[in-house]
């Protein structure tokens, strides 16, 4: 039975360079060595097939390089693109994003988040289907944890990147109201299970300050599901409604906390026959993509991907790192993109 290949070790590598294994673990990160020696020493250990082993340097450094990006639910659109982006941002500082996808389930997040902090991960990124729960406290206590989106009200985060929501429901009724709209069915990704997240919050209190009638029902974001609300939505039909609430006469405008849920809004919208932008009003609150290429081109929110994915990788790494840094705290500020998918209100 032929033997595996031997593993180059650091110390073959001093040996043929005539280095210390201290002076070429160094040379190799590009630390505290000359540039000179820092190309010996690779040199030589592309020519020895010299790999770092990743468990060595984990005992050693008690870091793994590995970064936990917990998704609150994958089925967004945008939440894939910001996980991406995230990932990206990390690698480009030589650690690695162990993404992981909540579902949109709270019992779920925390489980995965508590399995991430047990494979121990340098630090947790985390956009939370459930901020409040109890259980974020102590994984915090465990691992530097940065929150995006929404803050985690029970624990000590080692950063945050928060979307200002309040302005982004604020704009987002403010407009539709000076359009004339004054019934708006708002479809949230919150579950029954997590009914006080801040953003659905803000939109009764926008609703009441506007004096406008808002209905806000759960949705998910998967496309076919959230066809399927949107089709009870636009029928006025009563299936699927919680129990409790008043049903609505047909809204003229569906505000959507996702432009994944948007798309689904588009979907029926066609199967019934109407044309968004004329008979009926839609607007998202991620400005993904895709919406600038449907028909018509969807107004949303940008929330500013891009700046938020860079700024939570930054907070992390300065956590796993131990830097103080100027600001843990950075809110977005949303800006508003009119497309063709909102008129004014008919009738």
């Amino acid at each position: 039975m032929a033997r595996p290949n031997k593993r180059t070790t650091l110390r073959e590598v001093a040996e043929a360079t005539g280095l210390s294994t201290a002076a070429v673990s160094y040379a190799l990160r590009g630390k505290h060595v000359s540039k000179e020696t820092e190309e010996r020493v690779r040199k030589a250990a592309a020519e020895l097939g010299y790999e770092a082993d990743p468990i060595a340097r984990a005992l050693v450094s008690g870091r793994t390089s590995t970064v936990g990006v917990l998704a609150g639910d994958l089925q967004d659109l945008w939440q894939q693109q910001l996980m991406a982006a995230i990932g990206r941002e990390l690698l480009a500082g030589d650690r690695y994003a162990l993404i992981l996808d909540a579902g949109g389930d709270p019992e779920r997040e925390l489980a995965l988040a508590k399995q991430l902090r047990d494979q121990r991960v340098d630090g947790l990124l985390v956009s939370p289907v459930d901020p409040s729960a109890e259980g974020w406290s102590k994984i915090a206590d465990a691992v530097p944890v940065v929150s995006i989106g929404d803050a985690l009200s029970r624990a000590r985060t080692a950063g945050e990147v928060l979307f200002d929501n309040r302005a982004g429901i604020d704009a987002v009724l403010d407009y539709l109201r000076g359009l004339g709209h004054r019934r708006i069915t708002v479809l949230t990704p919150t579950g029954p299970s997590t009914p006080d997240r801040p953003a659905d919050v803000y939109v009764r209190e926008a609703a009441d300050r506007l004096d406008i009638e808002v209905e806000v029902l759960p949705c998910a974001q998967e496309l076919g599901e959230a066809t399927a609300m949107a089709r009870r939505v636009l029928t006025n039909s009563p299936d699927g409604r919680p129990a409790g609430t008043s049903a609505l006469t047909a809204p003229s405008a569906v505000f959507c906390f996702s432009d994944s849920i948007a798309y689904g809004v588009y979907a029926a919208a066609a199967e019934a026959a109407l044309t968004v932008g004329r008979d009926l009003s839609v607007v998202g609150f991620d400005d993904h993509p895709v919406s600038r290429v449907l028909t018509p081109p969807l107004t949303t929110v940008d929330w500013g991907l891009g700046e938020i994915a860079k700024e939570a990788a930054r907070l992390a790494v300065a956590a796993i790192e131990g830097r103080r840094v100027r600001r843990k705290r950075i809110l977005c500020a949303p800006r508003l993109s009119e497309r063709g998918s909102a008129a004014q209100a008919r009738g």
